[in-house]
């Protein structure tokens, strides 16, 4: 699975793309984990101090904002899927 990182993210990934070997149908949140676990450093540009991603970061899923969609971080993501991941410029 592709992940493409951008802004300040990219440092911390080493680049735009990185690939995740992660079961076909896993939820956002188990992505999520995947990254951070793969880049701690990840955490603290994605989440606050409950665990929970800041507003000014934006998870995308072919397109679509997770945190504004029905099933939120519960939402499966297939292999062809596109995943874009990105603080907004300011955000902090």
């Amino acid at each position: 699975m592709k992940v493409n990182f951008f802004a300040t993210l990219r440092d911390i990934a080493g680049g735009k793309e990185v690939v995740f070997d992660l079961d076909h149908g896993i939820t956002a949140q188990e992505l999520l984990e995947a990254i951070i676990a793969r880049f701690p450093l990840m955490k603290k540009e994605l989440l606050n101090t409950d665990g929970r991603m800041y507003g000014h970061v934006h998870f995308f899923i072919n397109g679509r904002d997770v945190q504004f969609t029905d099933e939120k971080f519960e939402t499966k993501i297939m292999q062809e899927d596109t995943v874009n991941v990105f603080p907004a410029v300011g955000g902090g």
